[in-house]
């Protein structure tokens, strides 16, 4: 009798320790439950957040071969994503009035433009702002080149002895190679660059103008300083057989121009937070892909010089 008691009591008591370790182990596994379901929830909350968040598209003007500009700007793409907390794409563009065109019709909402590019820009999407520019852009200048061989020299004035040679342009609506270089064409000769010239051409980049004016193909040719600059460092086979004859006296340039509408898209306050992030780029991997050495800010009071000597010459209407 006292061991059947016994036996009783100890069962009880088995299947009591049972019953609590049972439903310990029960609530456990409810915990662990709800613990990944609220993560599952959390998850699902970032990854929606992270697809509702628009994309901002960028470009610039196509003044390098387009494999070298996306090698540069793809690493200014992420830069700028990691500044403004919103997914940053660069697309690239096949010339500089393309480069206008996507502006225009809301394909990228920023742009790295030349002077006048972003002139007509802003002409064509009013409310939108010059928001920087290069340090270097304040007092840009256009060098003119000559092929060694037609025995043209450097000099401070005019080189009025490359007249009735070869000469190209870069792009037709690139600033420092077509807009300043015909306005000081037309001001010191008091002639068009058509009747100045033999023959005149249009190269279509700053980069192909020096390996077109390096082989011969054009005796003459007019380019942005940087690039030229950057081939003589690198010691750049075009070099040895051109130099540069003429700078013009300096302009304002290249700028970062926004539209006016990226508050509405991308929230309050979004074109002073692209503003602060360009101008505070100091990395200097980032900076050469421009090649500037910084980035102050700008406004569209302050390149009223291209819009000016755009219309004197026929460029802008």
């Amino acid at each position: 009798m006292t061991e059947s008691l016994a036996l009783g009591q100890s069962s009880s008591a088995v299947s009591l320790r049972f019953s609590r370790h049972s439903s310990e182990e029960q609530m456990h596994r409810l915990l662990r439950v709800a613990v990944a379901a609220v993560g599952f929830v959390l998850v699902g909350i970032g990854a929606s957040r992270a697809q509702s968040a628009p994309t901002l598209y960028f470009s610039a003007i196509p003044d390098d071969d387009e494999t070298r500009l996306t090698e540069r700007f793809d690493k200014v793409a992420a830069y700028l994503s990691r500044q403004l907390g919103v997914p940053v794409r660069y697309v690239p563009v096949k010339s500089y009035a393309a480069s206008v065109t996507a502006f225009r019709n809301d394909q990228i909402q920023l742009a790295w433009f030349g002077g006048l590019s972003g002139v007509q820009a802003r002409l064509a999407v009013p409310g939108s702002q010059a928001i920087a520019q290069g340090t270097e852009d304040r007092t840009f200048v256009t060098y003119f080149i000559a092929n060694k061989e037609t025995g043209l020299q450097a000099s401070e004035t005019f080189p009025a002895a490359a007249k009735g040679m070869t000469f190209t342009f870069g792009a037709q609506t690139s600033t420092s190679g077509r807009l300043f270089p015909e306005f000081y064409i037309r001001k010191e000769t008091g002639q068009a660059p058509e009747t100045f010239f033999s023959r005149v051409g249009f190269s279509g980049d700053h980069a192909q103008t020096l390996r077109l004016v390096s082989t011969g193909a054009f005796q003459v040719g007019a380019l942005n300083y940087t690039v030229y600059d950057a081939a003589l460092a690198k010691n750049a086979p075009e070099v040895d057989s051109t130099r540069v004859i003429w700078k013009t006296p300096p302009y304002p340039d290249y700028n970062w121009t926004i539209r006016g509408d990226v508050d509405a898209r991308f929230g309050e306050g979004f074109m002073g937070k692209v503003q602060t992030a360009v101008t505070g780029m100091t990395d200097a991997d980032l900076l050469a892909s421009f090649p500037r050495s910084g980035f102050v800010k700008a406004a569209n009071e302050d390149y009223g010089p291209i819009e000016e000597t755009a219309r004197a010459i026929g460029l802008l209407d």
